[in-house]
């Protein structure tokens, strides 16, 4: 009996989390042809900002955060957030892992452009936060020291 009950909840519990994000206003669908073909093969911020069409510049809007030494490179907490207006994207790039863009967020138009996540670093590094605001990529860096562990 107490299986049934924990099947019949867990199945319950699922097929609610799965409708409420099926119909939430708002909500972002995996859209494979998105984003550019060799965009996430990059390997330099150069190389990401030709790949999303937009002029690369140094930005005091942009701020990344993070530790200043990362104890395990499997699961550094970092963060981008930007004060520039119209931002309508934000992203995370470290050039010396073996994928340099870690990943890309598109913000809504009333978002406050903010995001923090856990990477992976295959090494001591930079780490580039990214913002889209008109037609420039806006970034800004942080030296990230990796002591053990990694993605390499």
């Amino acid at each position: 009996m107490h299986t049934r009950r924990r099947t019949v909840l867990q199945w319950g519990t699922t097929g609610g989390l799965l409708a409420l994000g099926l119909h939430a206003p708002g909500a972002a669908a995996y859209q494979p042809d998105a984003w550019p073909a060799g965009l996430f093969k990059a390997t330099s911020l150069r190389a990401i900002a030709d790949g999303l069409g937009l002029r690369l510049l140094r930005s005091d809007a942009v701020r990344v955060t993070g530790p200043h030494i990362a104890e395990i490179g499997a699961a550094v907490p970092v963060g981008v957030e930007c004060t520039s207006p119209g931002v309508d994207l934000l992203g995370l790039a470290v050039p010396k892992n073996p994928v340099a863009l870690v990943g890309l967020f598109e913000l809504e138009a009333d978002a406050e452009p903010q995001v923090a996540t856990r990477i992976k670093m295959a090494q001591s590094s930079h780490v580039y936060g990214l913002a889209r605001s008109g037609g420039s990529l806006l970034y800004a860096r942080k030296m990230i020291k990796v002591t053990v562990g990694g993605c390499g």
